[in-house]
Formats: structure tokens, sequence, C-alpha cells
């Protein structure tokens, strides 16, 4: 059966979800991790896809992007892809793919939406029973989001800047909003993907501050 075609709107930011086969590891190591993410920056940044947000689970990661164009992060995902299986596979003597098929990409359409997708995606770690919190777990955009931890491939999302007009109260009203759980209801309907985009309308979000 031949595979649906993608439909990619430029601007619009997307939750990404890509997991290992068979729910295989997809790091063995922490310098796994480290040149994952590095193989990330450079594929993002060569076509032009903003990243905002991300998690490293043990058998697949989360991201929240925004791509410039319809093409750029269908693009960026299959570099990203095939470089690191490439890497993987020499590292550990095995053959074929480390993914379950194509990435899922979920459109954001709102920004309670926003909201509810970065709050479940960085408190991954602590659902999972990872770490007890979240700033205890070092692979994730929390840090920048809650800390200030300077990670320069990562854009500040405009729904981000607007919870505070100082660094500092972003950081405090972000730490506040992660102290509240999501309701069982908001974490299904985030695994599903199933936010309805009516009648909300598309936002852009591709600069890295407020206008």
């Amino acid at each position: 059966m031949a595979r649906k075609n993608r439909i990619h709107i430029p601007g619009l930011s997307l939750h990404v979800i890509h997991r290992g086969v068979n729910h295989t590891a997809i790091f063995g190591d922490d310098a796994d991790r480290e040149l994952f993410l590095a193989h990330l920056e450079a594929a993002m940044a060569r076509f032009a896809v903003a990243i905002h947000v991300f998690v490293l689970m043990s058998t697949h990661y989360h991201l929240i992007v925004t791509p410039e164009s319809a093409s750029a992060l269908p693009n960026a995902m299959r570099q990203l892809g095939m470089r690191y299986v490439r890497y993987y596979n020499r590292k550990y003597d095995r053959i074929g793919t480390l993914w379950t098929g194509r990435y899922t990409g979920l459109f954001i359409w709102d920004e309670l939406y926003w909201l509810t997708c970065v709050r479940y995606i960085e408190m991954n770690p602590v659902r999972a029973q990872m770490v007890t919190r979240p700033e205890d777990y070092r692979w994730s955009s929390y840090h920048a989001h809650a800390l200030g931890e300077r990670v320069p491939w990562l854009t500040e999302h405009t729904v981000y800047t607007g919870l505070g007009s100082t660094d500092d109260e972003r950081r405090t009203a972000y730490r506040a909003l992660c102290g509240q759980p999501l309701t069982e209801a908001e974490r299904v309907r985030q695994r599903l993907g199933t936010q309805s985009p009516e009648p909300l309308r598309p936002y852009s979000v591709l600069t890295a501050t407020p206008p």
C-alpha cells in the first residue's frame, strides 16, 4: 500500500515523535545522545527548521519544531535519521533500520495546545520514573526553559516568550506551569494528536522573540 503524502504548513509548529523499531533502545550511552543532538542541530539548520523543545528518551525522542518551508522538515528528518543510523549501526555492529517507520508529526494549532505539548514532552522523564524532578534529567530542553541554561541551537518560541516580560518572569512562570500535572484527558489527546484545528487559526512562530 502506498504511503499517504504528508501535509506540511510552513510556519506552523509540529510535535515530532520518532520511535525505535520494536521498542528497541536508540541510545546506548551519553556519547550517542551527544552525537544525536549534533546531527539534529546540523540537519535542522541546513533545512531551516527551528527547534524549540526536545527530550531524548530511551526508545524514542520528542521535538517541537517549526519549518520555514513545506519540504524543510521531511528533508531534515531524512538526513538526521540516515546519519544517526549509520553511526549507530557501525558502533554497535548491527544492520537495518533503527526506526519504526516514519516519524509522527502533530500540528500545534494554538497557544494553549503548545503549552500542553511542551509540558508533555519535558515532563516525560518524570512520568517514566527515570527521575523525580525534570531538572534532574540532562537530555531535555527543560534546563533552557526553566533554568536559563543556554542552548545555542534552540529557538525560543513566541508562546514561551509570552509568559513574561523578563527572562526571570518567564522561567518562574514556566516552572509553575510544569508544577501542574497534565490531566489524563490531556495526556490521551497528546498521545493521539486529536487536538482539533477548528475554529483556531495557525500562527507564525518563525522569529526567536515576539514582534
